[in-house]
């Protein structure tokens, strides 16, 4: 059921008396309720409003309410409507439905079987606005895989996932964050025997574990505060597909142990319930963890990492990709913008600790600041304009050297940012949970980096 408050009605009906009736029921109830009692005066409300549901009389002065649910319908409208009459006929009924009407009620009816109406024509008004939704997220999503890249590194990830990606084995993708692991997840699924079937993406660091497990197993009506219905876990929405995992080194004990058991025979419970239900589905991980050095620690399951990591892939960072680094920048300016020399040189030379997406956030704040659709090295961020000043011999020739770079650049993008970590983790390309890692791995305070 969905709760009143988020549904908006809007009653239309001639008969003042009864009208006023049947909007004190459902204000009372909690329903968002407006009312009118022309169609002419309805049709004004619904173009300064979205209505989920429309409760419409069918005989009224002016258009009836046929005319006006074909009018409402023709404006494509997302308003699910019930239509009300005291003198139906078969045909009346039929030529309702025809028309889009989603339910159609004799008078006299209890009121309360006319809420039972409302609650289900908001539920598929509801479910209709997410199919909509979705169809929009696929359509954006296509054209978006393409990976750039003809540096060895890439080259050998392409190979794998050409090979890999028709099998049903799940795959760890691994790597540093902003190396673009869902873009290679997206890719694997486009070339699988599923490319046709859901693929659904879940970020682990993004939600707390309560509701991670919600998401993942879905639940029961009841079964937590707040779960006023059932609902479908990820597992459930992408079976016959593909689950995309990101940030699964982040998972917890509990949910690791019952994401292991689906991994194992398919089998798996929701939240709140003892029914079993069975899945098939492949499973693609991703981490910018170690997961070797976390099951050391023991804060991953080792039987769980084998489940996952039939073929592990490894992303190479942007400083080990040579001069994909120009391939990159040419793909991310596009055909109508241009890049001096100098700016050039500067984003080769950088070390790119958050990688392409950095990379990326670079390019766009360049497009900002630049003049005539050119971008110049005064308009690239402090740290990759100053990059320049950095002599090639510097470049980190092993982990060491590499490790104590990365900590000088984490210290003095705190130190700019006054020790602001939402706007150094920008600066940075990575999100706040990756620059905690980073403050923890190096020891730094960050209100007083030093």
């Amino acid at each position: 059921m969905i709760h009143p408050e988020n549904i908006d009605l809007l009653i239309v009906e001639d008969d003042e008396d009864y009208r006023k009736t049947v909007v004190r029921w459902f204000i009372r109830r909690g329903y968002r309720v407006q009312d009118a009692s022309t169609a002419e005066e309805a049709l004004d409300r619904c173009q300064r409003q979205q209505f989920h549901v429309g409760v419409f009389d069918l005989r009224m002065p002016g258009k009836s309410g046929l005319e006006l649910l074909q009018q409402i319908k023709a404006s494509s409208s997302e308003t699910e409507v019930i239509l009300l009459t005291g003198e139906g006929t078969i045909e009346t009924a039929v030529d309702a439905m025809k028309l889009g009407a989603l339910d159609y009620l004799l008078k006299p009816f209890p009121l309360a079987e006319l809420e039972g109406a409302v609650q289900r024509a908001a539920e598929t008004s509801t479910l209709r606005k997410e199919n909509r939704q979705l169809k929009a997220l696929l359509q954006r999503s296509q054209g978006q895989l393409d990976m750039i890249g003809r540096s060895p590194p890439m080259l050998e990830v392409f190979r794998l996932i050409e090979r890999a990606g028709p099998t049903d084995k799940a795959i760890l993708i691994q790597g540093e964050s902003g190396t673009g692991k869902e873009l290679v997840a997206r890719a694997l699924q486009k070339v699988s025997l599923r490319a046709d079937k859901p693929y659904v993406v879940i970020n682990c660091a993004a939600l707390p574990e309560n509701l991670l497990e919600s998401e993942l197993f879905g639940h029961e009506k009841g079964a937590f505060t707040g779960a006023v219905t059932e609902k479908q876990g990820l597992f459930e929405v992408a079976d016959g597909g593909t689950l995309f995992i990101d940030e699964i080194g982040e998972l917890a004990g509990a949910l690791q142990a019952k994401m292991l058991r689906v991994l194992q025979d398919g089998s798996m419970r929701r939240v709140g319930s003892l029914k079993e239900r069975r899945v098939n589905v492949r499973i693609l991980a991703a981490t910018n963890r170690k997961l070797e050095d976390e099951v050391k620690a023991g804060r991953f399951r080792e039987d769980l990492y084998y489940r996952i990591n039939v073929l592990s892939l490894e992303l190479p960072p942007v400083r080990k990709r040579g001069d994909d680094v120009r391939l990159l920048v040419e793909h991310f300016l596009g055909t109508e913008w241009k890049i001096e020399p100098e700016a050039l040189k500067a984003i080769c030379k950088y070390n790119w600790p958050g990688n392409v997406r950095q990379l990326i956030n670079a390019i766009d704040r360049g497009k900002i600041l630049a003049d005539d659709h050119f971008i110049r090295l005064d308009d690239l961020p402090h740290e990759v304009a100053d990059a320049l000043a950095i002599e090639a011999a510097h470049v980190p020739a092993s982990d060491d050297d590499l490790a104590t770079v990365e900590r000088a650049h984490v210290l003095e993008i705190l130190k700019r940012e006054r020790g602001n970590k939402s706007c150094a983790a920008r600066a940075l390309g990575v999100n706040r949970r990756s620059l905690y890692r980073l403050l923890e791995k190096y020891n730094i305070d960050p209100a007083n980096p030093s």
